[in-house]
């Protein structure tokens, strides 16, 4: 699957969920979904017409520890 498959099937699945670390403060929620191969991320107050983000495992892996590591701290 190519990353437009990807964000076409992201956008049709039914596995959508709130990310754990969404705490709700100041709309920042996102949900995340999977289709094999790739890991999607959506806004939540969007929903269905949200943007998705597609990562393969790879990369969401080194966003993670990205986070984890302050990376993208503001």
């Amino acid at each position: 699957m190519n990353h437009e498959d990807a964000i076409a099937a992201l956008s049709a699945a039914d596995n959508w969920h709130k990310a754990s670390f969404s705490g709700g403060a100041n709309g920042g929620c996102v949900e995340v979904a999977t289709v094999p191969g790739y890991i999607g991320v959506r806004d939540t107050k969007l929903g269905g017409r949200s943007p998705v983000l597609a990562f393969t495992p790879t990369e969401w892996e080194a966003f993670l520890a990205g986070a984890r590591a302050g990376e993208f701290d503001v």
